[in-house]
């Protein structure tokens, strides 16, 4: 069959693309920028349309020939009014498939039974189904928390978990959630295939309270932990907690915390009789999986890198970009210049001035920003929009370069880069720092932060020079 995916560099359609790929499907996938794909296993097995929900002009000829898609995007950190965006992204898909698709499958939300206390998120994605249906034959599978390796709601309950040992929670943590696995997830995705549109499905595992998801988590990892609810915290102020003590950030944390407030439990029995044989794992076996793909470092999908936003801002050189180049002589080949920067962040850290990586990191926590939480997929690889602490990978060449933007909060736009230039007594190590600034307080940031980069910048330019020299005697990062 012919499939257009949507979503592709996101948590879900990352990992259903291979499946469709293994049943022998022709795959047609829809990106605003091809490079978020390179690297990927199966990039080069797809057709890439460049192409944006938000500009119908760029979505022309995207459904030709085209038999189902995936309807697997959506806004909800990426744009401050993510409704009226994820509203016009579909109205736009809408009226590119209507004269094309046989079917379209879609992933919504989990609906609490009292409607009028629906959060803007999950309402929002309810509209987004609405929308598809009235235009095109659409399945909708509704889902509550996902749990698998990397998902935001999986690290949201592992972080907690992990780092308070005794938690003073908001009472609503005792309300019933229905989590389900990203096993199962897929399983339906791809199953559905098979069948014409079926309109709305809830799909669900376990019931269980949100409670219930972080003591069995600390069962599965063998912890001991004390959780006292009581009538306090409001949901705004419970998501600045999860976003100050996990990975999430605030933008995240907020809908996640508002979907557990009121009740949201799933009918199943529709799912139950239209796919018998797909039966999801009960809650503990999902997290030990989970945990199993996190410690085995084969998480190949992660919540963080399907949230780049959405700047179109390109790195150029031009008036008003503020450029700190450094360079050293390395005598080892370019290969393990680039392992050594390209392997920088994460659990390994950032080689030197790991304290004030670590304080940077805190003062961008407090003021909303992601900080240093969100580590890294993997130790040693990195693909193209991986997330990479406070930064993001935006270009990454094997053996040559590694582009990061920063996505700290600062008064500009940042980037710290890295080449590793060939030459005939081994390689050129270039780190470059660069800041486009926003007016005069961009300025001021810098310049003040200009002193402290001078040592830390050049005790990192030398601190990876050394590291390569040691990778090529063959020691261990």
């Amino acid at each position: 069959m012919r499939i257009l995916v949507t979503g592709a560099t996101g948590y879900v359609g990352g990992r259903l693309i291979p499946q469709l790929l293994e049943q022998g499907h022709q795959l047609k996938v829809l990106v605003r920028d091809r490079t978020r794909i390179e690297g990927r296993q199966w990039s080069s097995d797809v057709e890439v349309f460049e192409g944006d929900l938000k500009n119908p002009e760029t979505l022309r000829g995207l459904c030709d020939d085209m038999e189902a898609a995936y309807y697997l995007v959506h806004s909800m950190v990426a744009e401050a009014d993510f409704a009226t965006v994820d509203r016009l992204c579909a109205e736009n898909f809408c009226r590119e498939a209507r004269d094309h698709l046989k079917l379209c499958i879609y992933m919504g939300g989990l609906l609490p039974k009292n409607n009028g206390n629906v959060s803007t998120h999950l309402s929002s994605r309810a509209e987004v189904g609405e929308t598809l249906a009235k235009e095109l034959p659409t399945t909708e599978f509704r889902a509550g928390p996902i749990i698998g390796s990397g998902s935001a709601s999986f690290e949201m309950v592992r972080y907690l978990t992990e780092r308070l040992p005794v938690m003073v929670t908001p009472k609503w943590v005792e309300n019933p959630v229905q989590p389900i696995n990203i096993r199962a997830v897929l399983d339906y995705l791809v199953a559905a295939l098979d069948h014409p549109a079926l309109g709305p499905l809830d799909i669900g595992g376990e019931v269980l309270t949100f409670k219930e998801m972080m003591l069995g988590y600390a069962t599965a990892r063998g912890f001991r932990r004390v959780i006292i609810p009581l009538p306090v915290l409001a949901p705004s102020l419970a998501a600045l907690w999860v976003g100050l003590v996990t990975p999430i950030t605030n933008s995240l944390a907020r809908p996640l915390v508002k979907g557990i407030v009121t009740p949201v439990l799933a009918d199943t029995r529709l799912a139950e009789k239209t796919f018998p044989d797909i039966i999801p794992f009960d809650y503990l076996t999902s997290v030990k999986l989970a945990l199993r793909r996190t410690e085995e470092r084969a998480v190949t999908t992660r919540w963080s890198n399907s949230l780049a936003g959405n700047s179109n801002f390109t790195l150029q050189d031009r008036e008003g970009l503020v450029r700190e180049v450094r360079s050293t002589q390395v005598p080892v080949d370019a290969k393990h210049v680039f392992d050594s920067f390209a392997s920088i962040g994460g659990e390994r850290g950032w080689l030197v001035w790991t304290w004030a990586w670590r304080i940077r990191g805190l003062i961008d926590q407090l003021v909303g920003g992601p900080g240093i939480r969100r580590g890294r997929r993997h130790p040693t690889q990195l693909l193209t929009g991986d997330v990479l602490d406070f930064w993001r990978v935006e270009k990454v060449e094997v053996n040559r370069c590694l582009v990061l933007r920063a996505e700290m909060k600062v008064p500009g736009r940042a980037w710290l880069s890295w080449e590793a230039r060939p030459t005939e007594s081994g390689c050129e190590l270039i780190q470059t720092a660069l800041f486009a600034p926003d007016g005069f307080w961009g300025f001021i940031y810098w310049y003040s932060m200009y002193p402290a980069h001078q040592f830390i910048f050049e005790a990192m330019c030398q601190a990876i020079a050394r590291d390569a020299v040691k990778l090529s005697r063959g020691e261990q990062l």
